[in-house]
């Protein structure tokens, strides 16, 4: 197999973990710069953009209204990582913008994430706490193990290694 290929197997993989998931890990700032680490429910749009629908009552909710940026990370659990210093995970710094009711798109999402959740959707829509929030990546890493890191191609999702100075080899674990 040659290095395009695998590279190519690799993009794969970091889509799959993602699409194995049911929530996104949400890292968020207050208006003061605290960090604040929370989770969500999400769908993803083809083009890579996370919806999520929270409440006013989370602290993300507020902390994205008020600082529209977010980091999202999907993680490989626990009980599925040979080594708990190299857990498979994905990480997106993201734009966050508020999706308002009368924007064509939000009853799109409230669909997808309808049809993703279920009948809790309903009910969460009639509650006039819940905002929808597009979280569009600007940058992206995913990493494998010890040393497997990459950088993720915001235009086409394709991956391409990123070299630190110190390697530490999966096999000496």
């Amino acid at each position: 197999m040659n290095e395009i290929e695998d590279l190519d197997d690799i993009a794969l993989n970091y889509r799959k973990l993602i699409a194995s998931q049911q929530t996104l890990l949400l890292s968020t700032a207050t208006g003061n710069g605290i960090p604040d680490i929370s989770y969500a429910p999400f769908v993803q749009t083809p083009s890579g953009c996370f919806y999520i629908f929270v409440s006013e009552l989370a602290s993300h909710t507020v902390n994205l209204l008020q600082n529209p940026q977010a980091s999202v990370m999907f993680v490989r659990p626990e009980s599925e990582s040979l080594n708990l210093f190299a857990r498979e995970r994905v990480v997106f710094s993201c734009k966050v913008k508020e999706i308002l009711q009368d924007d064509e798109n939000y009853n799109v999402q409230l669909h997808a994430l309808g049809t993703k959740f279920g009948k809790v959707v309903s009910l969460l829509r009639s509650l006039s706490d819940f905002h929808l929030f597009a979280l569009q990546p600007e940058s992206g890493r995913y990493v494998v193990g010890f040393g497997r890191t990459y950088s993720i191609g915001m235009r086409d999702g394709s991956v391409h290694p990123v070299k630190p100075k110190n390697v530490i080899q999966d096999e000496a674990y």
